[in-house]
């Protein structure tokens, strides 16, 4: 029973630590939508080329370009990348194209070998793009009219090379609630945000592939999607390029600018999730398992170890109130996050069940990448990568060809 009393110690400890972390990002993850940009810049905006890569987005991608149109950035070009498309999307958007000389349609090349498919398509847009900033988001994504002004003016103020702001994710489905919260959630609570700006270490960088903002010199500079050609989480992966070549880099709150409905069934959330856990850990079985092992003594265990205890054991009151105090601490955090990010009060109820979730999508990663056919998505198949993959490929912005050690990280 002291071993055991021990424990409960040290997992408080650790939601604490995790607790003051969780506060402090709540003040460094700054809502992008309050940042307006100077006198100066709106008379003489510099010119936004905003990026799209699309593939079989006949059902996005209008409600997208529309929103776009509508921004109060008034210097903008807007090109979209038609990715082999097998639906309508090329028409839809050639349409408009024709009546709005500010939308531009590009038919994208087969994929090559070693390339996945967005990173593929964003490559070729970069190729076309002539403005002094690029702005990457997918056709999914719906924008506010601020959308651009306020990324524009977060970076001018910051003295950034690029930013990403996180959208609204929308939820609608229990699984979409259960898996996509638990994006800002970890990030929240694990990644100290001070260290994305301040430190050089590439460990401490995220990003999401919804909307990111770069200076055109940033881009190329840290080699652009040619670096991370054959990375799944290529988002995440560009945030490090940017942070390994000297460039600064910050991640903001951009629920008041954008959102997005990643999944909208239970089908897509566990393919769409399968497709890049595992590849968040870099391949590495044993990294996977000890984050699943942790994240359940942490979030699922207090719960279960207080139905016991109450119920089966009659544990001593000193035990159960640590076990109590620790459940109190996450659901604490689960509520800031719900009000946060205008989240259903009752999921915060449900927290222990989004951890089943999560270990059912990782286990299912790990054996799709492993030992299946790899994971089909959007009409392609998404393998583990090699152990080859010792060099990148960057390609500068003259098209030159540069082979670059691989980092370790």
């Amino acid at each position: 029973m002291d071993l055991f009393l021990l424990y409960q110690f040290i997992v408080l400890i650790i939601l604490g630590i995790l607790l003051i972390n969780f506060l402090f990002n709540q003040y460094l993850f700054k809502d992008i939508s309050r940042y307006k940009l100077s006198d100066e810049i709106k008379d003489n905006p510099p010119l936004v080329s905003v990026l799209i890569p699309a593939r079989n987005e006949e059902n996005n991608i209008k409600r997208c370009i529309k929103a776009l149109l509508r921004q109060n950035y008034k210097n903008l070009e807007i090109v979209v990348l038609d990715d082999n498309s097998t639906d309508n999307t090329y028409n839809i958007v050639k349409k408009i194209s024709l009546s709005n000389k500010n939308v531009r349609i590009i038919k994208g090349k087969p994929l090559p070998n070693g390339w996945l498919g967005k990173n593929f398509a964003c490559h070729q847009l970069s190729r076309h793009a002539k403005g002094d900033y690029f702005v990457y988001t997918d056709a999914d994504t719906c924008h506010h009219s601020n959308s651009i002004s306020s990324a524009m003016a977060a970076l001018l103020d910051n003295d950034l090379d690029a930013l990403c702001p996180f959208p609204r994710q929308v939820m609608i489905t229990i699984h979409e609630r259960m898996t996509v919260t638990f994006a800002n959630f970890t990030i929240l609570l694990f990644m100290p945000l001070a260290l994305i700006r301040k430190s050089k270490n590439p460990l401490f960088c995220t990003g999401i592939g919804q909307y990111f903002l770069f200076k055109r010199e940033a881009y190329f500079g840290a080699g652009g999607h040619a670096a991370v050609k054959g990375k799944i989480l290529e988002d995440v992966h560009i945030s490090k390029k940017l942070k390994m070549a000297g460039y600064s880099y910050m991640i903001f709150d951009g629920s008041k600018i954008l959102s997005c409905r990643m999944y909208k069934n239970f089908k897509q959330v566990f393919t769409g999730f399968s497709r890049f856990l595992f590849s968040a850990f870099d391949y590495n079985v044993y990294m996977m398992g000890m984050a699943i092992i942790f994240f359940v003594l942490l979030f699922l265990m207090p719960n279960i170890f207080f139905i016991f205890g109450l119920v089966v054991y009659h544990w001593p009151r000193e035990i159960m109130i640590l076990i109590i105090i620790q459940i109190a601490i996450v659901l604490f955090i689960r509520l800031i996050n719900v009000l946060r990010f205008k989240e259903k009060m009752f999921d915060i109820l449900l927290s222990p069940l989004s951890i089943v979730y999560i270990v059912f999508v990782a286990i299912n990663s790990y054996i799709q990448s492993r030992f299946g056919n790899g994971i089909y998505w959007k009409g392609r198949t998404y393998r583990a990568e090699s152990k080859s993959d010792e060099l990148d490929v960057v390609e500068d912005e003259d098209g030159k060809i540069k082979v670059k050690t691989h980092y370790p990280y």
